[in-house]
């Protein structure tokens, strides 16, 4: 153990304390052993945790750490815009179930995981070639660390704008056999608002239309899952968080 509680790795890491048990009000889904009762602070914490044990280097966390954060933002607030429309009856119809924001963010802070398994020797940049294994690796390594299908799918269905069966072996994508699409609302939401920003260097806020652009590059069929997600969700409003972290848009 280190001088703060934590225990520390034969190779000198910090690696995550106990998984906290969540407190507080909310919906008391059930996310692994835990009971999601809102955003607990410590939850958040030890999620932050487990990404800085994972990370090959300081500068891998805080590229990751900070894209997920934001992901988990622009995410919560889109859920908080859907319910409500719901409320008022204007915009857009809503049909269907409607999104839980704690589990969004939680879901928006453990999205991206996975891609410290696919950084480069140096830890620096990524793997291009491996990069399409993040999602099943942050997949296996929130399973590994004691927690549920429900918020281990997070990792495992946010690629592109959802990558169907069909999709794998159309493409030859070199993933196994299976849907990697959303299964929950809160999935779905975490994965749209990840459109909107890039861990390229240095890292920027995305536009509609250039999310729309990168989306189409896979196909016609994935810019209409764009539009779908547009129509359903609306745009976030990514210019306050652009200056806050002194991000441009492209």
């Amino acid at each position: 153990m280190d001088d703060t509680g934590h225990a520390v790795s034969d190779a000198g890491k910090v690696t995550p304390s106990p998984r906290p048990v969540l407190v507080g009000v909310g919906s008391g889904r059930v996310l692994g052993n835990s009971v999601l009762r809102g955003t607990d602070a410590s939850f958040a914490e030890h999620v932050k945790e487990l990404h800085r044990s994972l990370a090959p280097s300081e500068s891998a966390f805080q590229l990751v750490w900070n894209h997920c954060v934001i992901v988990s933002r622009i995410a919560a607030t889109l859920a908080q815009s859907y319910l409500a429309r719901h409320s008022s009856g204007t915009g857009a119809p809503v049909t269907g179930p409607l999104p839980n924001p704690d589990v969004v963010r939680i879901g928006g802070l453990v999205h991206d995981i996975g891609v410290y398994r696919v950084f480069d020797e140096a830890g620096i940049d990524f793997d291009r070639n491996r990069y399409i294994f993040h999602g099943i690796e942050g997949y296996r390594i929130l399973l590994d660390s004691g927690y549920g299908e429900d918020l281990a799918e997070f990792a495992r269905n946010h690629t592109g704008v959802g990558i169907t069966a069909e999709d794998v072996a159309r493409q030859q994508l070199p993933l196994p056999a299976g849907d990697y699409s959303p299964r929950t609302i809160e999935q779905e939401l975490v994965m749209y608002a990840d459109k909107f920003h890039t861990k390229s260097q240095p890292p920027t806020f995305v536009s509609q239309a250039s999310a729309r652009h990168s989306a189409a590059r896979f196909g016609e069929e994935n810019a209409g899952r764009f539009d779908a997600l547009v129509t359903r969700y609306g745009v976030p409003v990514l210019t306050a968080l652009a200056d806050e972290y002194g991000m441009t848009i492209r």
